[in-house]
């Protein structure tokens, strides 16, 4: 349906609007990606097309656009003959496992990043930690806090990746982009540790700044230690 600001609206879900400055697809990315992040859908639940194109009133093609966009996060998986579905929780294991990478990974990339500050870089990088500290006081709460969070916290550390000057390092630490990912979206509400990432993401930011490469590989693995920490705390008290 048509509506007067040029946008049209979804007949079986109106309070959807879609803007026709923007592809379909990338409208029908931001919905599934708010649904995930509100818990509307569940880790490992199916997610059938042709139930979707009937829910929100779009055809088949910007939904099978949208969801291969999300298979490459590492928020989606697809099985042949089977289709796509939300990505399953990571278990305890894995989770350790992926940190034990990152406290590798991101240790040297912030130590090479430290080496070739420049102004557009630490400008982007603040950037980040002022949005992730807008974030703070409702990502535990609220799903546009939470997605304010993931979003300032997952550009934080691609920033980092990006600014290292090593290519191999930042293909390496892209591999794992995906795992991730679903390890910050399927973060328990109540359970975001924003609070703690917000503090970690300034001390680290505040070491680049000073272009101290120990001190700014050291807080990396500072912060990264604590998040693993506080994820296997969160466990063991359920």
């Amino acid at each position: 349906m048509a509506l007067s600001d040029g946008s049209t609206e979804s007949l079986h879900c109106p309070h959807l609007r879609f803007s026709k400055s923007r592809p379909l697809a990338d409208e029908m990315y931001e919905v599934l990606l708010n649904q995930f992040m509100e818990g509307r859908r569940g880790a490992g639940e199916a997610l059938n097309i042709g139930a979707l194109s009937r829910e929100l009133g779009v055809s088949q093609t910007p939904l099978r656009e949208a969801l291969a966009r999300l298979e490459h996060t590492g928020l989606v998986t697809r099985e042949a003959l089977k289709g796509y579905r939300v990505a399953s929780h990571l278990s305890e294991k894995d989770v350790m496992k992926l940190m034990e990478a990152r406290l590798v990974l991101e240790g040297a990339l912030t130590r090479e990043a430290a080496m070739r500050t420049t102004p557009e870089f630490l400008e982007a990088l603040y950037q980040t930690v002022l949005d992730l500290d807008r974030s703070v006081e409702l990502a535990d709460s609220e799903p546009d806090a939470f997605r304010l969070y993931w979003a300032s916290d997952g550009r934080f550390h691609a920033l980092i990746a990006a600014q290292s000057g090593n290519p191999f390092l930042e293909t390496a630490y892209n591999a794992l982009g995906g795992q991730i990912q679903r390890f910050r979206l399927f973060s328990k509400l109540g359970n975001s540790g924003a609070s703690y990432a917000a503090e970690e993401h300034r001390a680290i930011y505040d070491a680049l700044a000073s272009h101290d490469p120990d001190a700014a590989a050291s807080r990396m693995g500072a912060h990264i230690s604590g998040a693993k920490t506080r994820r296997h705390q969160s466990n063991s008290h359920e």
